[in-house]
């Protein structure tokens, strides 16, 4: 995994770079995001990748126990990719409300995803 901190209206935004799934439960969320607070980030860019598949399950409850994470830290997160093939309703509703609100952001690009974290 490569980490790569870029600096964007003074907020320091830490971009994963891998082939793999990085995160699979809260844990790992946690330690991904204090070597990256460590490394002078205030948020992560995470691709759709890099989640275990069951956190686009939201019955599973995974992604509540993984954003908790980044709630509790204060640290914000965009994840990058093609959400168009997601067909539960409920997890389309859990997008647009994430967005809304601006901690949590599901991004096409990583250039949508810079641009939401740095306001």
């Amino acid at each position: 995994m490569e980490i790569r901190i870029n600096e964007l209206n003074r907020i320091g935004i830490a971009e994963l770079i891998a082939d793999r799934i990085l995160i699979a439960g809260p844990q790992e969320a946690l330690e991904i995001m204090m070597n990256c607070k460590y490394r002078g980030a205030d948020a992560i860019i995470l691709r759709r990748h890099h989640l275990t598949p069951v956190f686009f399950d939201l019955k599973t409850r995974v992604a509540g126990e993984i954003l908790q994470k980044f709630s509790t830290y204060s640290m914000k997160l965009a994840i990058v990719g093609d959400f168009s093939d997601l067909s539960s309703k409920s997890l389309r509703d859990f997008i647009y409300e994430s967005n809304k609100q601006g901690r949590v952001n599901f991004a096409a690009s990583v250039e949508d995803a810079l641009k939401a974290l740095s306001r």
